[in-house]
Protein backbone atom coordinates (compact mmCIF):
# COMPACT_ATOMS: atom_id res chain seq x y z
CA UNK A 1 0.00 0.00 0.00
CA UNK A 2 1.05 3.51 -0.59
CA UNK A 3 0.09 6.42 0.86
CA UNK A 4 0.14 10.18 -0.21
CA UNK A 5 0.35 12.76 2.59
CA UNK A 6 -0.63 16.32 1.12
CA UNK A 7 -1.47 19.71 2.13
CA UNK A 8 -1.22 22.75 0.56
CA UNK A 9 -2.11 23.59 -2.98
CA UNK A 10 1.14 22.98 -4.20
CA UNK A 11 1.49 19.25 -3.30
CA UNK A 12 -2.13 18.70 -4.99
CA UNK A 13 -0.56 19.88 -8.36
CA UNK A 14 2.27 17.64 -7.75
CA UNK A 15 -0.06 14.35 -6.39
CA UNK A 16 -2.53 14.47 -9.28
CA UNK A 17 -0.40 13.48 -11.93
CA UNK A 18 1.75 10.33 -9.67
CA UNK A 19 -1.33 9.45 -8.29
CA UNK A 20 -3.16 9.20 -12.00
CA UNK A 21 -0.13 6.99 -13.27
CA UNK A 22 -0.03 4.80 -10.22
CA UNK A 23 -3.89 4.18 -10.55
CA UNK A 24 -3.13 3.36 -14.01
CA UNK A 25 -0.69 1.18 -13.06
CA UNK A 26 -3.33 -0.89 -10.24
CA UNK A 27 -1.17 0.30 -7.51
CA UNK A 28 -3.55 0.37 -4.37
CA UNK A 29 -2.97 3.68 -2.83
CA UNK A 30 -4.34 6.21 -0.28
CA UNK A 31 -4.67 9.68 0.63
CA UNK A 32 -3.65 11.88 3.76
CA UNK A 33 -4.77 15.44 3.57
CA UNK A 34 -3.65 17.37 6.65
CA UNK A 35 -5.86 20.04 6.35
CA UNK A 36 -2.79 22.63 6.57
CA UNK A 37 -5.05 24.24 3.13
CA UNK A 38 -8.51 24.28 4.57
CA UNK A 39 -10.48 26.98 2.60
CA UNK A 40 -12.55 26.01 -0.58
CA UNK A 41 -10.46 27.97 -3.08
CA UNK A 42 -7.29 26.13 -1.72
CA UNK A 43 -8.22 22.69 -1.41
CA UNK A 44 -11.74 21.54 -2.83
CA UNK A 45 -11.66 23.23 -5.80
CA UNK A 46 -7.96 22.06 -6.97
CA UNK A 47 -9.26 18.54 -5.62
CA UNK A 48 -12.20 18.76 -8.57
CA UNK A 49 -10.29 20.76 -10.94
CA UNK A 50 -7.26 17.92 -11.03
CA UNK A 51 -9.50 14.58 -10.40
CA UNK A 52 -8.01 13.91 -7.34
CA UNK A 53 -9.90 11.06 -5.47
CA UNK A 54 -11.60 12.26 -2.09
CA UNK A 55 -8.65 11.67 0.39
CA UNK A 56 -9.40 9.01 2.21
CA UNK A 57 -8.57 10.53 5.63
CA UNK A 58 -8.81 14.66 5.91
CA UNK A 59 -7.09 15.29 9.43
CA UNK A 60 -8.66 18.98 9.27
CA UNK A 61 -5.61 20.36 10.98
CA UNK A 62 -6.10 24.19 10.11
CA UNK A 63 -4.27 26.85 10.77
CA UNK A 64 -1.92 27.04 13.64
CA UNK A 65 1.73 27.88 14.79
CA UNK A 66 4.40 25.68 13.08
CA UNK A 67 5.32 23.89 16.39
CA UNK A 68 1.41 23.53 17.48
CA UNK A 69 0.50 22.36 13.64
CA UNK A 70 3.40 19.61 13.04
CA UNK A 71 3.28 18.04 16.28
CA UNK A 72 -0.77 17.36 15.70
CA UNK A 73 -0.33 16.24 12.25
CA UNK A 74 2.33 13.84 13.89
CA UNK A 75 -0.15 13.01 16.21
CA UNK A 76 -3.28 12.20 13.53
CA UNK A 77 -0.90 10.89 11.08
CA UNK A 78 0.40 8.29 13.58
CA UNK A 79 -2.84 7.12 14.72
CA UNK A 80 -3.89 6.76 10.88
CA UNK A 81 -0.34 4.82 10.37
CA UNK A 82 -0.94 2.39 13.07
CA UNK A 83 -4.20 0.81 11.20
CA UNK A 84 -3.21 1.15 8.19
CA UNK A 85 0.46 0.15 7.77
CA UNK A 86 1.48 1.57 4.31
CA UNK A 87 4.56 0.33 3.15
CA UNK A 88 5.68 3.50 0.98
CA UNK A 89 4.93 6.99 1.80
CA UNK A 90 5.23 9.47 -0.82
CA UNK A 91 5.55 13.33 0.30
CA UNK A 92 5.69 16.20 -1.94
CA UNK A 93 7.77 20.31 -1.30
CA UNK A 94 8.42 21.68 1.59
CA UNK A 95 5.27 22.03 3.73
CA UNK A 96 4.81 20.73 7.39
CA UNK A 97 2.60 18.44 6.26
CA UNK A 98 5.71 17.15 4.39
CA UNK A 99 8.34 16.68 7.16
CA UNK A 100 5.66 15.61 9.62
CA UNK A 101 4.33 12.94 7.84
CA UNK A 102 8.25 11.81 6.84
CA UNK A 103 9.26 11.69 10.91
CA UNK A 104 6.35 9.74 11.62
CA UNK A 105 7.28 7.57 8.86
CA UNK A 106 10.81 7.18 9.21
CA UNK A 107 9.79 6.24 13.35
CA UNK A 108 7.50 3.67 12.28
CA UNK A 109 10.10 1.90 9.65
CA UNK A 110 8.29 3.04 6.67
CA UNK A 111 10.01 4.18 3.75
CA UNK A 112 9.95 7.07 2.35
CA UNK A 113 9.89 8.89 -1.31
CA UNK A 114 10.52 12.52 -1.36
CA UNK A 115 8.94 14.44 -4.59
CA UNK A 116 11.07 17.47 -5.26
CA UNK A 117 13.79 16.35 -2.77
CA UNK A 118 17.54 18.70 -2.74
CA UNK A 119 16.09 22.20 -3.71
CA UNK A 120 17.91 24.24 -1.35
CA UNK A 121 17.17 28.13 -0.57
CA UNK A 122 20.60 27.78 1.77
CA UNK A 123 18.39 30.07 4.32
CA UNK A 124 17.77 28.71 7.60
CA UNK A 125 15.19 31.35 8.73
CA UNK A 126 12.56 30.10 6.03
CA UNK A 127 10.65 27.59 7.67
CA UNK A 128 10.25 25.70 4.52
CA UNK A 129 14.43 24.85 4.20
CA UNK A 130 13.92 23.81 7.39
CA UNK A 131 11.08 21.19 6.24
CA UNK A 132 13.53 20.19 3.03
CA UNK A 133 16.93 19.42 4.99
CA UNK A 134 14.79 16.88 7.70
CA UNK A 135 13.25 15.55 4.87
CA UNK A 136 15.33 14.47 3.22
CA UNK A 137 17.89 13.50 5.52
CA UNK A 138 15.80 10.96 6.34
CA UNK A 139 14.52 9.95 3.25
CA UNK A 140 14.70 6.54 1.16
CA UNK A 141 14.25 7.55 -2.28
CA UNK A 142 14.85 10.80 -4.21
CA UNK A 143 12.95 12.28 -7.14
CA UNK A 144 14.43 15.46 -8.34
CA UNK A 145 13.17 18.17 -10.62
CA UNK A 146 16.25 19.50 -11.70
CA UNK A 147 20.46 18.81 -11.76
CA UNK A 148 21.19 21.68 -9.28
CA UNK A 149 18.68 19.56 -6.29
CA UNK A 150 21.21 16.10 -7.49
CA UNK A 151 24.55 18.38 -6.78
CA UNK A 152 23.00 19.58 -3.67
CA UNK A 153 21.81 15.77 -2.01
CA UNK A 154 25.44 14.59 -3.26
CA UNK A 155 26.81 17.45 -1.06
CA UNK A 156 25.58 16.22 1.84
CA UNK A 157 26.36 13.13 1.66
CA UNK A 158 23.16 11.25 0.13
CA UNK A 159 24.17 7.80 -2.00
CA UNK A 160 23.83 8.99 -5.67
CA UNK A 161 22.05 5.63 -6.00
CA UNK A 162 19.07 7.04 -4.36
CA UNK A 163 18.92 10.17 -6.33
CA UNK A 164 17.01 10.01 -9.05
CA UNK A 165 16.28 13.07 -12.01
CA UNK A 166 13.02 12.88 -12.88
CA UNK A 167 11.75 16.41 -13.46
CA UNK A 168 9.07 18.89 -12.74
CA UNK A 169 6.00 16.84 -11.66
CA UNK A 170 4.42 20.36 -11.63
CA UNK A 171 4.51 20.69 -15.25
CA UNK A 172 2.54 17.10 -15.80
CA UNK A 173 -0.15 19.09 -14.30
CA UNK A 174 0.14 22.24 -16.64
CA UNK A 175 0.45 20.64 -19.34
CA UNK A 176 -2.60 17.66 -18.87
CA UNK A 177 -5.02 20.83 -17.82
CA UNK A 178 -3.90 23.13 -20.65
CA UNK A 179 -6.29 22.29 -22.59
CA UNK A 180 -8.75 23.46 -20.72
CA UNK A 181 -7.20 26.22 -19.59
CA UNK A 182 -7.24 27.35 -22.50
CA UNK A 183 -10.99 26.73 -22.98
CA UNK A 184 -11.61 28.45 -20.11
CA UNK A 185 -13.18 31.41 -19.47
CA UNK A 186 -11.19 34.75 -18.36
CA UNK A 187 -12.01 35.77 -15.09
CA UNK A 188 -11.01 39.42 -15.19
CA UNK A 189 -11.59 41.60 -18.43
CA UNK A 190 -8.17 43.42 -18.89
CA UNK A 191 -6.29 42.75 -22.41
CA UNK A 192 -2.89 44.07 -20.29
CA UNK A 193 -2.20 43.33 -16.82
CA UNK A 194 0.76 42.05 -14.11
CA UNK A 195 -0.47 39.81 -11.42
CA UNK A 196 0.85 39.68 -8.18
CA UNK A 197 0.22 37.32 -5.06
CA UNK A 198 2.07 37.31 -2.43
CA UNK A 199 1.76 35.08 1.36
CA UNK A 200 5.15 34.95 3.02
CA UNK A 201 5.60 36.54 6.54
CA UNK A 202 8.71 37.65 4.53
CA UNK A 203 6.48 40.02 2.82
CA UNK A 204 2.90 40.55 4.76
CA UNK A 205 3.82 40.19 8.47
CA UNK A 206 5.76 43.40 8.78
CA UNK A 207 3.75 46.13 8.74
CA UNK A 208 5.69 48.66 6.78
CA UNK A 209 7.23 45.98 4.18
CA UNK A 210 3.21 45.31 2.91
CA UNK A 211 2.66 49.30 2.61
CA UNK A 212 5.41 49.46 0.78
CA UNK A 213 4.70 47.11 -1.72
CA UNK A 214 1.31 48.02 -2.12
CA UNK A 215 2.51 51.47 -3.00
CA UNK A 216 4.76 50.45 -4.93
CA UNK A 217 1.89 48.21 -7.10
CA UNK A 218 -0.38 51.30 -6.85
CA UNK A 219 2.36 53.31 -8.74
CA UNK A 220 2.66 49.95 -11.23
CA UNK A 221 -1.28 50.11 -11.54
CA UNK A 222 -0.94 53.49 -12.97
CA UNK A 223 1.31 51.90 -16.00
CA UNK A 224 -1.20 48.97 -16.83
CA UNK A 225 -3.48 47.15 -14.60
CA UNK A 226 -2.57 45.16 -11.37
CA UNK A 227 -4.23 41.96 -10.44
CA UNK A 228 -4.11 40.22 -7.00
CA UNK A 229 -6.03 37.50 -5.97
CA UNK A 230 -5.24 38.19 -2.80
CA UNK A 231 -4.52 35.13 -0.11
CA UNK A 232 -6.29 34.86 2.83
CA UNK A 233 -3.09 35.33 5.35
CA UNK A 234 -2.46 38.72 3.23
CA UNK A 235 -5.99 39.88 3.46
CA UNK A 236 -6.11 39.12 6.91
CA UNK A 237 -3.18 41.82 7.38
CA UNK A 238 -4.32 44.52 4.80
CA UNK A 239 -7.81 44.61 7.02
CA UNK A 240 -5.34 44.95 10.08
CA UNK A 241 -3.24 47.53 8.56
CA UNK A 242 -6.69 49.65 7.30
CA UNK A 243 -6.15 49.24 3.50
CA UNK A 244 -8.73 49.47 1.38
CA UNK A 245 -8.49 47.15 -1.32
CA UNK A 246 -11.16 48.77 -3.14
CA UNK A 247 -9.82 52.24 -3.09
CA UNK A 248 -8.03 51.64 -6.76
CA UNK A 249 -10.02 50.88 -9.49
CA UNK A 250 -6.61 50.05 -11.44
CA UNK A 251 -5.23 47.34 -9.03
CA UNK A 252 -7.88 44.22 -9.16
CA UNK A 253 -8.15 42.73 -5.39
CA UNK A 254 -9.91 39.84 -5.94
CA UNK A 255 -10.80 36.05 -4.12
CA UNK A 256 -8.41 33.55 -4.64
CA UNK A 257 -9.01 31.65 -7.76
CA UNK A 258 -8.82 27.74 -9.07
CA UNK A 259 -6.16 26.12 -10.90
CA UNK A 260 -7.25 26.50 -14.48
CA UNK A 261 -8.04 30.15 -13.96
CA UNK A 262 -4.77 30.95 -12.17
CA UNK A 263 -2.86 29.63 -14.82
CA UNK A 264 -4.85 31.21 -17.04
CA UNK A 265 -4.05 34.87 -15.27
CA UNK A 266 -0.50 33.83 -15.60
CA UNK A 267 -0.32 33.15 -18.94
CA UNK A 268 -1.96 36.09 -20.25
CA UNK A 269 -0.43 38.57 -17.62
CA UNK A 270 2.93 40.46 -19.24
CA UNK A 271 4.41 39.75 -16.08
CA UNK A 272 3.82 37.86 -12.38
CA UNK A 273 4.85 39.50 -9.42
CA UNK A 274 5.27 36.50 -6.77
CA UNK A 275 6.65 34.98 -3.88
CA UNK A 276 5.62 31.88 -4.05
CA UNK A 277 8.47 28.95 -5.14
CA UNK A 278 6.06 27.18 -7.73
CA UNK A 279 5.16 30.23 -9.62
CA UNK A 280 8.57 30.81 -10.30
CA UNK A 281 8.54 27.44 -12.19
CA UNK A 282 4.72 27.91 -13.88
CA UNK A 283 5.90 31.17 -15.47
CA UNK A 284 9.54 29.43 -16.54
CA UNK A 285 7.60 27.01 -18.80
CA UNK A 286 4.98 29.57 -19.95
CA UNK A 287 8.07 31.91 -20.60
CA UNK A 288 6.33 34.81 -18.97
CA UNK A 289 8.98 36.99 -16.99
CA UNK A 290 8.63 36.19 -13.38
CA UNK A 291 9.91 38.68 -10.79
CA UNK A 292 9.87 37.07 -7.30
CA UNK A 293 9.83 39.03 -3.59
CA UNK A 294 12.25 37.04 -1.81
CA UNK A 295 16.47 37.50 -1.44
CA UNK A 296 16.79 33.98 -2.71
CA UNK A 297 15.51 30.89 -4.05
CA UNK A 298 15.30 27.26 -3.92
CA UNK A 299 15.02 27.34 -7.80
CA UNK A 300 17.93 28.63 -8.85
CA UNK A 301 17.01 27.29 -12.28
CA UNK A 302 14.25 29.53 -12.96
CA UNK A 303 17.09 32.36 -13.48
CA UNK A 304 19.45 30.60 -15.15
CA UNK A 305 17.34 29.08 -17.56
CA UNK A 306 14.23 30.29 -17.04
CA UNK A 307 12.32 33.74 -17.00
CA UNK A 308 13.34 34.33 -13.29
CA UNK A 309 14.42 37.73 -10.90
CA UNK A 310 15.10 38.59 -7.53
CA UNK A 311 13.35 41.36 -6.59
CA UNK A 312 14.15 40.96 -2.76
CA UNK A 313 12.66 44.17 -1.10
CA UNK A 314 13.79 46.44 -3.04
CA UNK A 315 10.68 48.23 -4.32
CA UNK A 316 12.33 50.55 -6.69
CA UNK A 317 14.02 47.60 -8.57
CA UNK A 318 10.49 45.95 -8.62
CA UNK A 319 9.10 49.33 -10.76
CA UNK A 320 11.92 50.12 -12.85
CA UNK A 321 11.82 46.26 -14.38
CA UNK A 322 8.36 46.38 -14.48
CA UNK A 323 8.92 49.52 -16.76
CA UNK A 324 11.34 47.61 -18.58
CA UNK A 325 9.56 44.63 -19.25
CA UNK A 326 6.20 47.35 -20.20
CA UNK A 327 8.96 48.48 -23.28
CA UNK A 328 9.68 45.33 -24.28
CA UNK A 329 8.07 41.57 -23.19
CA UNK A 330 10.44 39.58 -24.86
CA UNK A 331 12.95 37.59 -22.66
CA UNK A 332 15.74 35.13 -23.12
CA UNK A 333 14.42 31.64 -21.38
CA UNK A 334 14.36 28.05 -21.78
CA UNK A 335 12.42 25.11 -19.96
CA UNK A 336 14.63 23.24 -18.16
CA UNK A 337 15.76 19.30 -18.69
CA UNK A 338 12.63 16.77 -18.01
CA UNK A 339 9.87 19.59 -17.56
CA UNK A 340 7.83 18.13 -20.00
CA UNK A 341 4.98 16.55 -18.37
CA UNK A 342 6.34 13.17 -17.75
CA UNK A 343 7.79 12.86 -14.56
CA UNK A 344 5.23 10.75 -13.13
CA UNK A 345 5.44 8.30 -15.49
CA UNK A 346 9.13 8.35 -14.79
CA UNK A 347 8.27 7.96 -11.00
CA UNK A 348 6.62 5.40 -11.70
CA UNK A 349 9.30 3.92 -13.33
CA UNK A 350 12.01 3.87 -10.50
CA UNK A 351 9.27 2.57 -7.79
CA UNK A 352 8.77 -0.33 -10.37
CA UNK A 353 12.49 -0.87 -10.46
Amino acid sequence: MIFHIVGTRPNFMKLAPLHAELRSRKFDQKIIHTGQHYDDKMYEVFFKQLEIPTPDFNLGVGSLSHAHQTAEMMIRIEEVFNRERPDLLIVYGDVNSTMAGALVASKMGIKIAHVEAGLRSFDRRMPEEINRLVTDSISDIYFTPSIDANENLLKEGVDHSKIKLVGNIMIDSLVKCMPTIDASKKIIDLEKYILCTVHRPSNVDNDEKLLALINSLESISRKTGVVFPVHPRTKKRLELIGYNINKNKNLHFIEPVGYFEFIKLQKNAIAVITDSGGIQEETTFLGIPCLTLRENTERPITISQGTNMLIGFDYELLKNEIERILVSENIDSKVPEFWDGNTAERIVKELIN
